[in-house]
């Protein structure tokens, strides 16, 4: 029997997940690794440990699909995540700098009253923020002795993680990326889908180090690591590939995936939709050398919030608990949390700005702390869901926001998502499959390789498992959105 085996290499954890050719999921295996804090704001990981984990959980699926059972592979992937490394030896020359990371605001904030954000947000959809790979580039270039010079040199290769697996995977035989993830760099032209050289000149990063960009479904190159050669076909940044998996290939069509972070995509079609609410233009894929765009609003804290309950406060064992936990709070007591633990994203883009709690009174315990955590990604969410539908109305586009297709762990809790919908005063619908990021990058593959439908075949295999439907009252739904809002405020430091 064909298979397609996804990669699903996660900011916390590394999976392979193995399907049929009719997209059903047979089976997964998963390994998490350490998270890095050298200093307050920075985060980082061990190149080292991505690429183990996802190996051996590959192995683990090529086992299980036997000999030349694996037709193809997909590759989806934490996005922004910045590594360099030897082109001869395949090292690398430091830890991967993640996409949480804040240590190049600084940077950020010089180039932005220099009075270059115009331009850069022109031209790659993105606002000068350490979120995205170019500062983090430029910061491992100016701070790892003799970096600047080998790039130069041509000895150095850069990329997001996708690259970085396709560089192992392929032994050094492939060196690139997708559309979607070169776009969340800060260094690519998505109206040409072309590294931009005014941006890599104003950051001083040698564009020898770029990786070629392709299509999300294209040849990447093949394996032979796990058995025989297997062709990779898919690549796409999780959020896209998500979208992807949500079927989501009409204008107007909205998702929103709740992972590590939380992140909402409208899709834009052909045309970029310059956003007036610090919302993100950035390419939702090409395939055929056709884009389409979207507009993202990016939520850093939303799954980290609860593993800040269970491994920062110790008030849980398991995430599964906050549910219950929500459900026994004071219904009377309004605790709002603001979990701004490296800044806050969109719509307010404020890298200083610092987890905070209000509300606390004598009676707040633990359960009160556990539903403010579940409301705060609620809360997140429709500050996203306002500008983008400010934003698409303002384009004269489709209207955004009138159901939202959802995916990612914290979906599985029916309280967080009856809150959600609730907050937001739309419906919620929660698809049969759940692992929709995979799905996308398994998609990608399958259809390059005949396997699969194209897109309006596969958006037709979508199943609902649940719509969740707005119960709380406009005017109780209004007053704690203005609680979060004045949260919000005290919170921020621009």
């Amino acid at each position: 029997m064909s298979t397609i085996l996804a990669i699903d290499q996660g900011t916390t954890s590394s999976r392979a997940i193995l399907f049929d050719t009719a997209l059903n999921v047979i089976d997964s295996a998963q390994e998490e690794f350490p998270q890095h804090f050298p200093h307050s704001g920075w985060v980082e990981h061990d190149p080292a440990d991505i690429w183990d984990t996802t190996l051996r959980s590959c192995r683990a699926m090529a086992r299980k699909a036997g000999a030349g059972g694996i037709a193809a592979i997909g590759i989806t992937n934490q996005r922004e995540t910045t590594l360099l490394w030897d082109r001869a030896t395949g090292k690398p020359l430091h830890r991967a700098i993640v996409w949480q990371d804040r240590r190049t605001a600084e940077t950020c904030a010089r180039l932005r009253e220099a009075g270059h954000e115009a331009m850069v947000r022109a031209r790659t959809g993105l606002l000068l923020d350490p979120y995205f790979s170019a500062t983090k580039l430029a910061w491992l270039l100016d701070n790892i002795e003799g970096a600047r010079t080998r790039a130069e040199a041509g000895e150095l290769a850069f990329g997001t993680v996708d690259s970085y697996l396709i560089w192992q995977l392929t032994e050094g035989g492939v060196h690139a990326t997708d559309a979607t993830n070169a776009a969340r760099t800060m260094l690519c032209d998505i109206t040409t889908g072309a590294w931009d050289s005014e941006i890599c000149a104003l950051l001083n990063i040698p564009m020898s180090l770029l990786p070629e960009i392709r299509d999300c479904a294209a040849d990447y190159g093949t394996t032979t690591l796990l058995g025989g050669e297997i062709p990779i076909l898919g690549v796409a940044g999780d959020q896209q590939a998500a979208t992807m998996g949500q079927a989501c290939f009409r204008p107007g069509m909205v998702k929103s995936t709740y992972g590590t972070g939380c992140f909402a995509l409208v899709n834009t079609g052909e045309r970029m939709v310059h956003s007036e609410n610090r919302l993100l233009s950035t390419i939702a894929y090409r395939l055929n050398g056709r884009t389409t765009y979207a507009l993202e609003g990016s939520i850093f804290i939303a799954g980290a919030v609860v593993q800040w309950l269970r491994d920062g406060l110790g008030l849980i064992e398991d995430a599964a608990q906050t549910q219950a936990m929500a459900q026994k709070a004071d219904p009377e007591q309004m605790v709002y949390l603001v979990p701004a633990f490296t800044g806050l994203g969109a719509p307010y883009w404020d890298p200083n700005a610092r987890g905070a709690i209000f509300g606390l009174t004598r009676g707040t315990g633990p359960n009160e702390m556990a539903r403010a955590a579940l409301e705060s990604v609620g809360y997140q969410t429709r500050d996203l869901m306002e500008a983008m539908a400010a934003d698409m109305a303002r384009a004269g586009g489709s209207g955004a926001g009138e159901v939202l297709r959802v995916d990612g762990g914290m979906t599985a809790s029916d309280w967080t998502m009856q809150f959600l919908a609730d907050i937001l005063g739309a419906e919620v619908d929660r698809p049969r499959v759940l692992e929709t990021t995979a799905l996308g990058a398994a998609w990608l593959a399958g259809m390059q390789a005949g396997l699969c439908p194209g897109p309006e075949g596969f958006a037709e295999t979508w199943a609902l498992d649940r719509r969740f439907k707005p119960q709380m009252a406009a005017k109780d739904r209004d007053a704690r959105y203005a609680g979060w809002k004045d949260a919000v405020r005290r919170t921020l430091t621009t």
